[in-house]
C-alpha cells in the first residue's frame, strides 16, 4: 500500500480501539497544497504503551516524548514507516531543542498549540477529509504566510532551529514570514548557534537543495542568521569583482545567481560546491593597483579550499561528502585551461570523481557573470567523443613489471608508472611491448 494508505489504515485501527486519531502536520499542508507529502505522521490520545500493543511492528523512537515509529508488515526497504505522536503539552525547554518533560493531552486542540507554526499544525480527519484548524492555519496557507503559533519568541526559545526552519519554509513555498515572528528572529538569531552542528547541517542542505535555494539565503541574510550560521558567506557581500569577468556585481551576487539556478533535488556536494566555490575570495581581494590595475583574488582557490573543509568539519559532513565538496572549490577554475590542456592532463581532469558536478558547477559559474560557455562546450564535446577506454585505459605496466626489470620499489616507481600513463594518454604508446620499450629507452640506468 502506499504511505498514505497505510497512515490511514493505522488511523482506523487506532480509532477502532477507541482512540482519536489523526494526519498532522507537514503532510497535511501538503495534501492542501496539492504537493506530495514526503511522509506522513499520525497524532492520537493514545499512549506509547497503547499504540506498541495495537501495532507489535514498531520502535520506540522516541517514547518519553510519546513518539513511536510504525512500520508497515512485509520485507524490503520501501515499507512504509508513520511516526504515531500522543498528544502531548510540552514543559521547559532548557536545552533549546528538547522539552524538559511532556504531559499526556486528551485533545487535539491541547497537542497543535506546542507546534511551530500554524501551517504545520492542522489535522486531517481519514473517514470525513475534515480539516481540523486551532490556530489558523488554513488562513495562513491561503495567504502566504509563515506564523508562530502563539508567542514568537517563546516557540523560538523552545528549539532555536525553528528560527532556520521558518526561512526554508519561506523559500520553499514563496511565503511571507509575519512580521512578528521575522522580529523574533531576529532578536534571537544569535541563539541559533546553540543549535547542534548536524542539525544545521541538514537543515542548510534543505534550503539548498529543495529548489529555492536563492530566496533561502537571502532571508538568512534579512533575518540576520546568516553571519552566524555560515559568517565565510556573508562576508561575500560588497566584495567586488573585475567587471570584464563579472558584470553581474559582487561575490554574494553572483554566488546567489547561481544558487538560483540550483534544482529541486540536486545533490548536497553540487549545492554546497556552489555555495562555497568562492568563499576564498573575500580575504583574498586585493584592489587595483595603478591605472592599468584590476582588482585581484590571488590564491582564493587555495585559501578557498583550506575554509571550505574547515566549513565541512565544522558542520561535521562525513569524510567523503567533505571531499567531494573541498574538490569542486579546488577545480572550478581549471576549465579555463582545457582547451590549451595535454590530453594527458585532458583525461586525468575528466576523471574526478563525480565529474558532472565539476561541469554543471562550471556551467553555472559562466550563465552567472561572462556568460561564455566555450570551455563548457569543449570538455562537453571531449566527452562525448572520447571513447571511455581512452579516458581510463587498461594499465600497460604495473609495479610487478618493473620489480622483474630489476627496478627496486620507491619513489621512483610512481615518477616511471606516471610518465608511462601521460605517454599513452597522450597517445604515443598503445601496447605493453611499447610501455617496455619506453622504460628501456629512458630508464635503464636507474635500475
Amino acid at each position: 500500500m502506499t504511505a498514505r494508505q497505510f497512515a490511514e489504515h493505522v488511523c482506523k485501527t487506532l480509532r477502532a480501539a477507541g482512540q482519536q486519531a489523526y494526519l498532522v502536520g507537514g503532510c497535511v499542508r501538503d495534501i492542501l497544497l496539492a504537493r506530495e507529502p514526503a511522509d506522513y505522521d499520525v497524532a492520537t490520545d493514545a499512549t506509547p504503551d497503547r499504540v506498541q500493543q495495537l501495532f507489535p511492528r514498531s520502535l520506540s523512537v522516541g517514547a518519553q516524548f510519546g513518539v513511536i515509529l510504525v512500520m508497515e508488515g512485509g520485507d524490503g526497504d520501501d515499507r512504509a514507516q508513520i511516526e504515531v505522536a500522543t498528544f502531548r503539552s510540552d514543559v521547559g525547554y532548557s536545552d533549546g531543542r528538547h522539552p524538559d518533560s511532556v504531559v499526556y493531552a486528551k485533545t487535539p486542540q491541547e497537542d497543535v498549540r506546542r507546534r511551530d507554526f500554524t501551517i504545520n499544525a492542522l489535522m486531517l480527519d481519514p473517514d470525513t477529509n475534515e480539516v481540523l484548524d486551532f490556530v489558523g492555519g488554513r488562513d495562513d496557507l491561503n495567504a502566504g504566510i509563515i506564523r508562530a503559533i502563539g508567542q514568537a519568541e517563546q516557540r523560538f526559545r523552545e528549539d532555536k532551529l525553528r528560527m532556520a526552519r521558518a526561512v526554508r519554509f519561506a523559500a520553499r513555498f514563496g511565503y511571507a514570514i509575519e512580521p512578528a515572528t521575522f522580529d523574533a528572529i531576529q532578536k534571537l538569531a544569535p541563539e541559533i548557534r546553540q543549535v547542534s552542528a548536524e542539525r544545521l547541517r541538514d537543515e542548510l542542505t534543505k534550503l539548498l537543495t529543495e529548489g529555492s535555494a536563492r530566496r533561502g539565503f537571502e532571508l538568512l541574510d534579512e533575518s540576520k542568521l546568516l553571519p552566524e550560521l555560515l559568517p565565510e558567506i556573508s562576508r561575500m557581500k560588497g566584495v567586488e569583482q573585475p567587471p570584464q569577468f563579472h558584470p553581474e556585481g559582487d561575490v554574494w551576487i553572483h554566488t546567489l545567481m547561481m544558487l538560483e539556478e540550483l534544482p529541486a533535488g540536486c545533490s548536497l556536494t553540487l549545492a554546497w560546491g556552489v555555495l562555497l566555490h568562492d568563499v576564498g575570495k573575500p580575504p583574498t581581494f586585493t584592489p587595483p593597483v595603478g591605472p592599468n590595475g584590476r582588482i585581484r583574488f590571488d590564491q582564493h582557490v587555495e585559501v578557498g579550499t583550506r575554509m571550505a573543509e574547515e566549513i565541512c568539519r565544522r558542520l561535521r559532513f562525513s569524510t567523503e561528502d567533505t571531499e567531494q565538496i573541498a574538490a569542486l572549490v579546488a577545480n572550478h577554475l581549471r576549465f579555463k585551461d582545457a582547451p590549451q590542456m595535454k590530453p594527458a592532463t585532458l583525461k586525468r581532469f575528466v576523471r574526478l570523481d563525480r565529474f558532472e558536478e565539476h561541469l554543471e558547477l562550471h556551467r553555472l559559474d559562466c550563465l552567472s557573470s561572462h556568460r561564455n560557455l566555450d570551455n563548457y562546450v569543449y570538455v562537453r564535446k571531449f566527452l562525448d567523443e572520447t571513447p571511455p577506454d581512452e579516458v581510463r585505459p587498461p594499465r600497460l605496466m604495473t609495479g610487478e613489471d618493473l620489480k622483474q626489470l630489476g627496478f627496486r620499489p620507491g619513489p621512483r616507481f610512481k615518477e616511471i608508472l606516471r610518465s608511462i600513463e601521460d605517454a599513452q594518454l597522450n597517445g604515443k604508446i598503445r601496447t605493453r611491448e611499447d610501455a617496455f620499450q619506453l622504460v628501456a629507452d629512458e630508464y635503464s640506468s636507474s635500475r
